[in-house]
């Protein structure tokens, strides 16, 4: 069922610009998160992050992120796949000529796909972070 929750027709800035206008419209209109972050929901899935390997790419341990199986992965994209019996999240790039996953961290190496049995399973379409509170 959908669910529609306010949400400003503002911009907020995040950086120093000054203040908004007092005469600025402060109307709000109404967003479904689904709507608005599940493109395709028969080929949506949800995935929680485990591990510090995606911390450079703003994917951080316990984020919930929205894979899409119907998009093909192309150089620069994060994808969820299956390597070597493993379920992991990497940045699917082109190393001289050859396809590997890469990590947002330095301690890991990249991961060439000719060298592993591997299958993506999707494309990481939006990462959702929680801060605590």
């Amino acid at each position: 069922m959908p669910l529609a929750l306010p949400v400003s027709t503002i911009r907020i800035r995040a950086g120093l610009s000054g203040f908004p206008s007092p005469a600025q419209d402060y109307a709000s209109d109404r967003l479904d998160l689904n709507a608005h972050l599940v493109k395709r929901p028969s080929a949506t899935f949800f995935m929680r992050v485990s591990g510090d390997s995606m911390d450079g790419f703003g994917m951080h341990e316990d984020d919930l992120l929205i894979i899409d199986r119907s998009l093909d992965p192309r150089p620069g994209h994060m994808v969820a796949a299956l390597v070597d019996g493993e379920i992991i999240v990497k940045r699917y790039e082109m190393h001289h000529g050859r396809p590997c996953l890469v990590s947002g961290n330095p301690r890991y190496a990249p991961i060439p796909l000719v060298e592993h049995d591997c299958q993506i399973w999707g494309v990481v379409r939006a990462v959702i972070h929680q801060y605590p509170v």
